[in-house]
């Protein structure tokens, strides 16, 4: 007996088929406008973090007048002497640090942990300077390597790895329904392991933005990469094939704007400053600084924010796990078992098509 073809699908079916899935591109583009034109395109001081070095009344009132002058763009402070000042650029509590000379002004920056900081403090004491009739010297206490000479080859490496493990989620969630998620989830383990593998071996051997500590670099990569992907199919199992969108605006659209790859969250609005503290690419981007650059100062912090992120996925994929259980039934008939392939290939080619979107 031959099978009876399926009937051909309404205009008005279809293109409410078509237009149902062009909601998920159209919120990307609102999405990805809101969150990069918000955080990058007018990047201000906001409490940006300064000091003044020296002791005396003179200057006190001359990190008074500064601060009166800027206003809330500016947390000045004094420090004693040039020593404390190095440390707290290598400890990343300031943003640059302005010595007062009768004949040589300095300001003291390290552009490793941000290159758009120390430009921003820079054009804040250049005029000081010049008033005064001369020029400003400029001294770097941590740069960067020479193949990375902005500092934000970090970021580059933030947005390969991501895209790497966000892509993947598809992938796993769509083509590996058919598998028990303790299946899904062994095959997250070798995926991140894969992807941070290639993180690796674009910012070491590629191109050279590691110099040292490549180790440590690859194992930050890996705990990233595990997290994005255990909360991505753990998601599925609720979202299906919004899944796509949700990582988008977890792991893109908050994610890049916040990690301080480019600017740091003193250069940004409350919004996306506040979400520099803990989420988990800022967690990323500065702890790779800290172990290449500042001598593993905050670290630990940074680590356990990656932990604290993989752990999420973790709880997310367990009760993922629970409720596919609970849905999974005992024994299905062999006409279900078949429309249910069929639906479950159509779904898989839907998230197919709105995962190469997003990418």
């Amino acid at each position: 007996m031959s099978a009876t073809a399926e009937p051909a699908p309404r205009l008005r079916d279809a293109l409410r088929h078509v237009l149902l899935h062009l909601v998920t591109p159209l919120l990307m583009c609102l999405g990805m406008g809101l969150a990069y034109m918000g955080a990058f395109v007018t990047p201000e001081p906001n409490d940006m973090p300064i000091a003044v070095v020296g002791s005396g009344p003179q200057t006190q009132a001359f990190a008074q007048t500064v601060k009166d002058k800027a206003g809330d763009t500016l947390d000045v402070r004094t420090l004693a002497d040039r020593e404390q000042a190095v440390d707290a650029l290598k400890s990343l509590d300031i943003a640059g640090a302005y010595v007062p000379d009768a004949k040589s002004p300095e300001l003291i920056v390290a552009t490793a942990g941000s290159d758009m900081s120390a430009t921003a403090a820079q054009k804040i004491f250049t005029p000081v300077a010049a008033r005064q009739g001369l020029p400003l010297k400029v001294t770097d206490v941590a740069p960067p390597v020479e193949d990375d000479p902005t500092g934000q080859g970090l970021f580059f490496l933030l947005v390969a790895v991501s895209i790497g493990s966000y892509a993947s989620v598809a992938v796993l969630g769509a083509a590996g329904a058919g598998l028990r998620m303790r299946a899904r989830a062994g095959l997250v383990v070798g995926v991140s392991f894969a992807v941070s593998l290639i993180g690796a071996a674009l910012a070491g051997p590629v191109f050279h933005l590691v110099h040292q500590g490549l180790w440590g670099v690859w194992a930050m990569s890996w705990l990233y990469a595990a997290g994005i992907l255990f909360i991505g199919i753990g998601l599925h199992t609720f979202l299906n094939r919004w899944t796509t969108l949700a990582m988008m605006v977890l792991f893109v659209m908050l994610n890049f704007t916040t990690s301080g790859g480019l600017f740091r969250p003193e250069l940004q609005n409350g919004f996306f400053g506040s979400l520099h503290a803990f989420w988990n690419g800022a967690g990323f981007v500065e702890g790779i600084r800290s172990h290449l650059y500042f001598g593993g100062h905050g670290l630990a912090a940074h680590v356990w924010t990656l932990v604290g992120w993989l752990v999420l996925g973790l709880l997310i994929v367990a009760v993922a796990a629970l409720r596919e259980r609970r849905q999974r039934p005992a024994t299905t008939p062999a006409p279900a078992r078949h429309a249910a392939a069929r639906g479950q290939e159509r779904e898989a080619q839907e998230e197919e098509m709105e995962e190469s979107v997003a990418v």
